[in-house]
């Protein structure tokens, strides 16, 4: 795939950056780590080029300077909040965190439950990971967080918090998901670091919107578009642009909270080390896009992807129809259709010819490879194998799996197993092909190909279901769907 991001620049200018940013605060910075650090696959889609962990890969150039304090709110931990992209509790995936960062030989100093105010379950997960030998901090409620600002620096406010200790100049705040109380960690420890005669540092890392690019930016509107359900908003940054008269594009919320942080920076340190919420942040992503046609193109396929996803999710009553009509909306800002996405306009086509649900792929090369619904074979199913034969140079003609391989199988599915069912899903043609290539020097050459599908585009007719949908995404292929009912 063609690349519009230099991974290497970004992971240089950005670790600079911070460093720099460090040195500015007396050699101390809480440093609060929006987004996903492990699989941002949302900017590497976006920003052709960006590898899902550059962010962890930026922090490991950082390491001997860096700790980690993982925020959970007490109210994720009662209601047994899940994170949808891993299905599982934020609870347990403070742990899977711990480990994750552990293992890449970053120090992971506490685990910090903020929004404390004595639940039960709480209490147990402290106690849980105490056992483990990991240190745990409360950070209470506050009555009136975040604008009754004198209660908040005061000794009752974050006074009365826990002191979370750490030890080394850079302490990156993260959480398992969004509203776990990661600002709130860093200003709190930059009160309690002030008392001591520490004049601590904070600044924020949020890859989107991208501040140094335009407003309407595709890259930037596809970030309204993933966090249409948060209904987040681009905007110009005003404070950014009455104190330097330069524009930057922020978005709302940050936008909204400015005046209450600058009122709380005042509180603890007398004034406020920064102008506009833009001057907070870190991000050097826009610096590193070094081709904006190609970053602009993926954004509009990333945005009709949002859409899709949107429509999908309100036939199955999982989001209100206003998300719909926002992403619908900003396609209508882009100017473009769901034709623009090409592998949209070629399965409708291929169901159209054969009255049955279809799928269609676009290769690394622009071919369009398609497949529809058999007696045998579903519709993806059909269209990886005619993916397959497409990369490895295989007559289109040649069947991989002969019908005599696939009706046992069909055999155990129905009968044996009582699925309603008989055609094969993707896993069920891997594994095929698998068993197959031991004999088979076309399947085997077919099977080969399976890593060059990363990046490749789908379409779909019909919903999928969540075995192919698991394996589209385990081979790195982007899927849109029609919001109609499996057939």
């Amino acid at each position: 795939m063609k690349h519009g991001f230099d991974n290497e620049k970004y992971l240089k200018i950005q670790s600079e950056h911070i460093k720099e940013r460090i040195s500015k605060f007396g050699n101390k910075l809480y440093l609060e780590f929006g987004g996903k650090l492990f699989d941002d696959f949302h900017a590497s889609r976006v920003l052709p080029g960006f590898e899902p962990d550059s962010k962890l890969k930026m922090l490991m150039q950082l390491r001997d300077d860096a700790e980690m304090v993982i925020a959970i709110s007490a109210r994720d931990i009662e209601k047994n909040k899940v994170r949808a992209d891993l299905g599982i509790t934020y609870d347990d995936d403070v742990l899977r965190l711990r480990d994750e960062f552990q293992s890449r030989g970053l120090l992971v100093s506490a685990v910090c439950i903020t929004q404390y105010h004595g639940q039960p379950s709480a209490q147990a997960f402290r106690e849980r990971l105490e056992r483990l030998g990991i240190s745990v901090y409360y950070h209470y409620l506050i009555d009136g967080y975040p604008t009754n600002v004198d209660l908040i620096c005061s000794e009752n406010g974050f006074g009365r918090n826990e002191y979370i200790k750490t030890t080394r100049p850079l302490v990156i705040v993260t959480a398992p998901g969004p509203g776990s109380g990661k600002m709130a960690v860093c200003l709190s420890q930059l009160y309690q670091e002030n008392r001591q005669g520490v004049k601590a540092g904070y600044a924020k890392f949020e890859t989107f919107p991208i501040w140094s690019i335009p407003l309407k930016h595709p890259v930037n509107v596809a970030y309204e578009a993933a966090t249409a359900d948060l209904n987040d908003v681009n905007m110009i940054d005003p404070f950014h642009l009455d104190a330097y008269g330069t524009t930057a594009v922020n978005y709302n919320r940050d936008i909204e909270i400015f005046p209450v942080l600058n009122a709380i920076f005042e509180g603890i340190f007398g004034e406020n080390p920064y102008k506009s919420p833009t001057d907070m942040g870190v991000n050097m992503a826009g610096f590193c896009i070094c081709d904006d046609e190609v970053c602009c193109h993926a954004s509009k396929e990333e945005i009709i992807r949002r859409y899709y996803a949107a429509l999908c999710k309100f036939v199955q009553g999982r989001i209100p129809e206003s998300e719909v009509d926002k992403n619908a909306l900003l396609m209508k800002q882009m100017k473009i259709t769901t034709d623009f996405r090409r592998t949209t306009t070629a399965a409708h086509e291929r169901a159209a010819q054969e009255n049955a649900p279809a799928a269609a792929m676009e290769m690394d090369d622009g071919t369009i490879i398609t497949g529809h619904s058999s007696d045998l074979l579903g519709a993806c199913a059909a269209m990886l194998l005619n993916a397959t034969k497409h990369l490895a140079s295989i007559d289109h003609d040649v069947k991989l799996i002969a019908q005599k391989y696939i009706e046992p199988i069909q055999y155990t599915k129905t009968r044996l197993l009582h699925g309603n069912n008989p055609r094969l899903h993707t896993d069920e043609v891997l594994l095929a092909l698998s068993m197959l290539s031991l004999s088979d020097e076309n399947c085997r050459k077919a099977l080969d190909t399976l890593p060059l599908l990363k990046g490749c585009q789908v379409h779909t007719t019909t919903m999928l279901g969540e075995v192919d949908l698991k394996i589209f995404k385990k081979l790195g292929v982007d899927v849109t769907s029609d919001p109609q009912p499996k057939k």
